[in-house]
């Protein structure tokens, strides 16, 4: 049995709320914790919402929380945890949470899981022509030597960015298809922890000349602004594809539009940048790229499985258990 002597405060936007939490969470928040009424707050301003934070042992946070300042934590002298039940949590938290010891937790790796198969999905519709397909109506072009060009079977696959996505990606190359190689570049990560995955560290210039598809998934950092320019789209061979479903931000779209107006290249893009594209941009009319609105990551009832890791992030810390998911300081130097 699970005390209920912690209370929780659950910060997020009511539509967040509606999609994360259904009557099973509910009802598993309830079970650990107390939980003030209304059970949600959208924001930490008023002086009924800065009660409440008087009083909070864990704050519950998800998409539309507002960011938590030092003021914030000032007025939650209790405050011992922050959970968040989605991804990044850059934004959110201020440094002085740690200087405090308070536990961070994220849901990244459940996000990760839809992103990995997006991909996936992604790498294998670029050997398939895909994005030439579709942009056809359903018809190959004329003059494809369809039972040369299309494959997918001893593909080099290129990953940028050995995060959760990325390593989840790795794994999967090999578990569903045949590739080749899979190729890992990556400066933060050891050749030894790649090779463990069934991968190969490479720098960034040899991974580009020598993947058939290159995916990304880096986070987006001022050290990887516009890490994929002209000069890198260049290295990549005739015929080669990039996928994003990363940050557009890694992706010069001015050289990328260069390079697949030739058809030298082909994109498959969840993510660019603008987002979305302003009217008119090439890359919305090429018959080589591909370009989906930014749904890779969790949607649906996919989003529930963050909120379940949420919670068990609570059950542990009020069992006295360690964080399954911690979010350490440094990892903001790191994280998308």
């Amino acid at each position: 049995m699970v005390s209920r002597e912690h209370e929780v405060v659950v910060l997020m936007s009511r539509r967040t709320f509606g999609l994360q939490f259904h009557a099973p969470q509910v009802e598993r928040l309830r079970s650990l914790a107390r939980v003030g009424d209304p059970i949600l707050l959208e924001h930490l301003d008023s002086a009924d919402a800065r009660q409440r934070l008087a009083t909070a042992d864990v704050l519950l946070t998800s998409w539309g929380a507002p960011a938590l300042t030092h003021e914030h934590l000032d007025a939650a002298p209790r405050l011992r945890a922050v959970l968040h039940a989605a991804g990044s949590v850059r934004d959110l938290i201020p440094p002085q949470a740690w200087d405090r010891g308070i536990r961070v937790t994220t849901a990244a790796e459940e996000n990760a899981r839809p992103v990995a198969e997006f991909a996936l999905a992604a790498i294998i519709m670029a050997g398939k022509g895909v994005p030439a397909v579709a942009a056809r109506g359903g018809t190959a072009p004329h003059g494809w030597r369809l039972h040369d060009d299309l494959s997918n079977r001893g593909r080099t696959i290129g990953i940028v960015g050995f995060s959760r996505i990325g390593r989840r990606v790795a794994r999967l190359v090999q578990e569903v298809l045949e590739p080749g190689a899979v190729l890992v570049s990556d400066p933060t990560v050891s050749a030894q922890e790649v090779a463990d995955a069934g991968a190969r560290l490479v720098e960034l210039p040899e991974l580009l000349a020598r993947a058939d598809m290159v995916s990304l998934h880096a986070p987006a950092l001022p050290s990887t602004h516009h890490m994929i320019g002209a000069a890198q789209l260049a290295l990549m061979r005739d015929g080669a594809t990039l996928v994003n479903t990363a940050r557009g931000s890694l992706v010069d779209t001015t050289a990328l539009e260069r390079e697949c107006a030739t058809g030298r290249l082909q994109a498959l893009l969840d993510v660019t940048d603008p987002e979305p594209l302003p009217p008119g941009s090439p890359l919305t009319s090429l018959p080589n790229v591909l370009i989906t609105p930014h749904v890779a990551g969790s949607l649906g009832s996919e989003v529930r499985r963050m909120s379940d890791a949420a919670l068990g992030e609570l059950e542990r810390f009020v069992r006295g258990e360690p964080a399954l998911s911690p979010f350490r300081r440094e990892h903001l130097e790191v994280s998308a």
